[in-house]
């Protein structure tokens, strides 16, 4: 009996701390009106406390929403500070937090961490992970293929991606070291401002691995991993070698001889002469 308990504890264990995971887990959300901000904002919210980066949403007219779970604590903290930032930079709009999300919004919303994973994982690996982050927002689509350009004129940096809010809202995004990002976003301001409009600006030094699985980048830059070669025991190589190779059935087509036309004649004399006899 001792021996049994023994061996169905660590299991009821492991599933207590499921339950407990479960129940503490809370939500976060802060919205913001530029993308900019919003990453920002989600940097923030990762530094800050131990939480994670699900994702974002965006609804159109410039609304961005950052969306992090964790514990009850560490999601309030982050949103706070996440908030906090997002009124720095004079783009907030919302924010909020709920304890025990539903398990029917678990399914309906993207709200499942889960989700950041597969991202990640149908996206692949990128060339410019672990390099700084640049991005530069503006009113119209001129202005930012203007600042982009100047940016990639003015230091070493590449252009990893664009995003649209709706708006007429444009992000260019950026990647390299800090000090040429700071140098490159510094000339796309004064180049954006030249043709349109700026709306906003933000460098990101050293962004955190959630921030790099959610933030946008163009497939010239995706590394996808070669599918790994099938398998076969020794056993089945070698039965498959064994059996014999079937080939396809031929079709049997009777041949037509034509005879030469002395042969018919003579053919004809035998039977003439067979049946006068």
């Amino acid at each position: 009996m001792s021996m049994k308990v023994q061996r169905k504890l660590p299991s009821n264990s492991r599933r207590i701390r499921q339950i407990e995971n479960i129940r503490e887990s809370a939500l976060g959300l802060v919205s913001t009106r530029s993308f900019p901000a919003i990453i920002g904002t989600a940097d923030m919210m990762l530094k800050s406390a131990g939480v994670i980066l699900v994702g974002y949403e965006k609804i159109g007219s410039g609304y961005c929403t950052a969306i992090i779970r964790g514990k009850v604590a560490d999601v309030r903290l982050a949103v706070e500070e996440g908030a906090r930032v997002a009124e720095q930079f004079g783009q907030f709009v919302s924010k909020s937090v709920i304890p025990r999300p539903t398990p029917n919004m678990e399914v309906v919303f993207p709200l499942g961490s889960r989700l950041a994973e597969l991202a990640f994982e149908q996206q692949g690996s990128s060339r410019l992970s672990n390099q700084a982050i640049g991005l530069l927002e503006t009113r119209g689509f001129p202005a930012m293929v203007g600042a982009a350009d100047a940016m990639l004129k003015a230091a070493n940096v590449q252009m990893a991606a664009y995003e649209t809010i709706g708006d007429g809202l444009c992000t260019a995004i950026i990647r390299g070291s800090v000090a040429d990002v700071a140098v490159a976003v510094e000339a796309g301001m004064y180049e954006a401002e030249r043709i349109g409009e700026l709306n906003a600006v933000m460098v990101i030094p050293r962004p955190l691995e959630d921030l790099e699985h959610t933030l946008p980048i163009a497939s010239c830059w995706l590394e996808k991993p070669e599918p790994l070669p099938v398998l076969k025991s020794k056993a089945l190589q070698q039965e498959v070698e064994k059996q014999p190779l079937k080939l396809p059935e031929i079709e049997k087509v009777p041949l037509a001889i034509e005879e030469s036309k002395p042969v018919m004649e003579k053919k004809k004399q035998y039977l003439d002469r067979s049946e006068l006899l």
